[in-house]
């Protein structure tokens, strides 16, 4: 080894030395600006928010389109925001429980929750960028994130259409659509994910091996997840999408 690239490589490697371990690892092991783990649900990013939990872009985003709402007579409560793999496999073991209690073959079950609910590990929520929001001026309903209340005489038609003039000059979209031709999950008036740091992350998230991730997450009624089936979830649930999030 030359003497200048002896020198070099002792500095750099003096440098790495006064790192923490887990700061080391991450230099060697980082390969994209949004990690594996965290893809998945299964490593927490750094969140922010009084009342909801967001990567800082997305958090001072909203922050913003939440003030504009305020002055218009609009208050965005955020119902749900970052959501753990741990948190989502809450969700999808009481939902696969209940529907196998029903007697409904695990087929069924599975058909049934992904209506609205992810697989556990696919979920936009993990990824700190998405919003579940009703008006928090308006009287709630019993159930509040149902379609029926975002239209007509619905108590959260009017957070919808200021929604609809206006998410998007702070980079949320809507990501389950009303469109009679998208598949997938049903259509969610309340959700909306912002959109310059989500579509570089479905971006990365679609460069995995889905149905491998799943098979080692040790999930309820995994072993039927089929090579067919995980395909279509993928093209139907996970891209059919409102078509601005796609990468």
């Amino acid at each position: 080894m030359k003497r200048e690239e002896f020198i070099k490589s002792s500095v750099a490697f003096s440098m790495l030395s006064l790192l923490p371990i887990n700061s080391i690892a991450s230099v060697f092991n980082s390969t994209t600006e949004f990690p594996e783990n965290e893809l998945l649900g299964i490593a927490r990013p750094v969140l922010k928010g009084d009342g909801f939990s967001l990567r800082e872009e997305a958090a001072s985003a909203f922050e913003k389109m939440k003030e504009k709402a305020a002055n218009e007579g609009i208050d965005i409560k955020v119902v749900s925001s970052y959501r753990s793999f741990a948190h989502q496999k809450r969700i999808w073991q009481r939902k696969y429980k209940r529907y196998i209690d029903q007697n409904l073959s695990p087929e069924v079950a599975i058909s049934k929750i992904i209506a609205y609910s992810t697989i556990p590990g696919t979920s936009r929520h993990h990824w700190g960028t998405e919003i579940d929001i009703i008006d928090g001026n308006s009287k709630h309903p019993k159930h509040v994130l149902q379609p029926k209340n975002f239209y007509e005489n619905g108590p959260y038609t009017k957070l919808k259409n200021w929604m609809d003039k206006n998410s998007e000059e702070f980079g949320f979209h809507l990501v389950y659509t009303n469109n009679e031709d998208r598949k997938g999950f049903k259509h969610e008036p309340w959700h909306f994910s912002y959109k310059p740091t989500s579509q570089h992350m479905l971006k990365e998230y679609l460069k995995l091996n889905i149905k491998e991730k799943l098979k080692h997450l040790n999930l309820i009624g995994s072993e039927h997840f089929s090579d067919t089936f995980i395909q279509q979830y993928i093209q139907e649930n996970i891209c059919s999408i409102n078509p601005a999030l796609l990468p």
